[in-house]
């Protein structure tokens, strides 16, 4: 799929909070757990359990949330194809920040080995 200005406006405008309980019922519903999703989401964005916890209670845009990240200096070896767009063709960079999570998400509740999702 292309990327479209609107959808970019629309994962800019998402808070964190409202997704991250997503992302938690994806993985224990695959048998991962909420600690190996912390794991994945501070290997990204530097933000750890606290960090995390802080900026879901100000429901943070994504924006924000990217914005305040330190993303991982291996984050561009996140490829492939998430939510029908190819992350390595993605133009606008907070769309790419949003769907590198995406995809590792989608890796950890796809029983992913966890050296492979981070990159190692």
């Amino acid at each position: 799929m292309k990327e479209t200005d609107k959808h970019n406006e629309r994962i800019a405008k998402l808070t964190f909070a409202s997704v991250y309980p997503h992302y938690v019922t994806k993985v224990e519903s695959k048998g991962r757990s909420k600690d190996e999703l912390h794991q994945v989401i501070e290997w990204l964005t530097g933000f750890n359990e606290e960090k995390l916890q802080l900026l879901i209670d100000e429901k943070v845009t994504f924006e924000t949330f990217f914005e305040r990240a330190e993303l991982n200096k291996n984050a561009e070896l996140i490829k492939g194809v998430i939510c029908g767009y190819r992350i390595e063709e993605l133009e606008n960079p907070l769309t790419k920040k949003a769907r590198y999570l995406d995809k590792l998400v989608d890796e950890l509740a796809k029983g992913k080995a966890m050296e492979k999702i981070l990159r190692k």
